[in-house]
């Protein structure tokens, strides 16, 4: 069946819905059911989220977790966590509490600088477009006045604008390089605002200035645009403590699980094929708060692991190690967050995450971020180095594969005592559910 469409964006919520069941589905009215399950029954509110994006059908729901006992600063955090993956909050809490018996987490925003860039094409003399742009340089800033002055109110703005010749790299190639101050906002919206007319301020000037050829009067702006990389947008977050207080009463050498902790960083820190699972680990933790608090995780990760091969090679986020019988795991990353603006004013559960967090400035929130990532890998190597990672998590994971086989009361009872003193995996599980119901019948 041909299922090239026209028009979709203007059919109705129903008939988008209708077009979709009747299609790609042998039952369209099982189909139209599960979409409307999910759909909430305040229709305000429905309405909400239908408008956050385009071709809107359903909800897709995360659950919604929460990590208590988060001592940063020597402030209590309950931190919030949209994430689908199992024993990501529980391993976060459980670090947490870990470290709130031990002084807790110390987190510093370093800086807050975050950039933009006009990319354009010159044909002409570098030695021209930089005595051009020296000469008009202020008139970059007095023409962007009306976009900037709320921000400049809060203490933004811009910070410096300065020319890059790239023709090393392509022919004809430069770049107006923006750094900016954007307070409490991420700040996206702001900054391509400024952009756009640093565009169109070049291309004036450009035309009025009687130096340049016919050519050279005519810069090509390929685009104006945000960067998601901000290498000076950098908070830090850090544990110490002395190597014995690593023991938690456990029968674990306190000495030799720091050492192997040391050991199993610096490995991430050599081997890329390592270093990526271990960053990931720590973007469990990263990306399930950013989202729960209505940040774009897809620009922190992106530049965040830039940042992670600023060296020219991929490389671990988090260092370790022991000095003077003191253990120091600490991190330093790039984040650029806000806690105003975007969804932060729109979807009711962010605003119910941030008020938890007792409403945050954007630092305060970099700095909860990043402790959360440090706190999901430290629990993370903790396993790996100890009992290993599979034995946590499988426990973990049994609920989802009881779910799956869709066990009663009684079964998930029988299963959930039965894998207390079992190993877990899935194929075990299985079996066991299945033997189970063959005895039963």
């Amino acid at each position: 069946m041909d299922k090239a469409v026209s028009g979709f964006s203007k059919l109705s919520k129903e008939g988008k819905i209708e077009w979709i069941a009747n299609r790609y589905f042998s039952e369209p009215t099982e189909a139209i059911s599960l979409l409307k399950n999910y759909w909430n029954n305040d229709e305000k509110l429905q309405k909400l989220h239908d408008d956050f994006i385009e071709n809107t059908i359903t909800n897709f729901y995360l659950p919604l977790g929460i990590a208590p006992n988060f001592l940063i600063n020597d402030k209590f955090y309950t931190v919030p966590m949209a994430i689908e993956e199992s024993s990501v909050v529980a391993a976060a809490a459980k670090a947490a509490k870990f470290w709130s018996e031990r002084g807790g987490f110390k987190a510093t925003v370093l800086n807050t600088e975050k950039i933009g860039q006009v990319h354009f094409i010159f044909k002409g003399t570098s030695s021209k477009l930089e005595k051009f742009f020296n000469e008009n340089k202020k008139l970059f800033f007095e023409e962007t006045e009306s976009i900037t002055k709320n921000m400049q109110k809060r203490g933004g703005g811009i910070l410096d604008i300065v020319l890059n010749d790239k023709t090393d790299l392509l022919p004809d190639y430069y770049q107006l390089h923006a750094t900016f101050e954007t307070k409490d906002s991420m700040g996206a919206n702001f900054i391509n605002s400024c952009l756009e007319q640093f565009a169109k301020t070049l291309k004036r000037l450009a035309q009025e200035n009687d130096a340049f050829t016919e050519e050279e009067k005519n810069p090509q702006v390929v685009m104006s645009i945000l960067s998601n990389y901000v290498p000076n947008c950098i908070v830090r977050a850090e544990v110490s403590c002395k190597v014995e207080e690593l023991s938690d009463g456990k029968k674990v050498n306190a000495q030799e699980f720091a050492e192997k902790f040391v050991r199993a960083v610096q490995i991430a820190e050599v081997e890329p094929y390592r270093a990526v699972t271990h960053n990931k680990g720590i973007m469990n933790g990263i990306d399930a708060v950013v989202l729960a608090t209505g940040n774009d995780f897809r620009a922190v990760e992106a530049g965040i692991h830039a940042y992670a091969s600023k060296s020219g090679k991929y490389s671990s986020l988090s260092h370790a190690k022991i000095e003077d019988g003191i253990f120091t795991f600490w991190m330093e990353i790039p984040l650029a967050l806000g806690t105003v603006g975007g969804l932060t004013s729109l979807h009711p559960l962010v605003k119910f995450a941030l008020q938890m967090l007792e409403n945050p400035s954007a630092k305060e929130l970099m700095q909860i971020v990043a402790v959360v990532g440090l706190a999901q890998n430290f629990a993370a190597l903790r396993s790996l180095t100890t009992t290993g990672i599979q034995e946590g998590h499988m426990k973990m994971h049994l609920g989802n594969i009881i779910n799956q086989f869709e066990a009663s009361d009684e079964e998930r009872v029988m299963i959930v005592n039965h894998f207390e003193n079992n190993a877990v995996s899935h194929s075990a599980v299985v079996d066991y559910i299945e033997n189970l119901r063959k005895v039963k019948s």
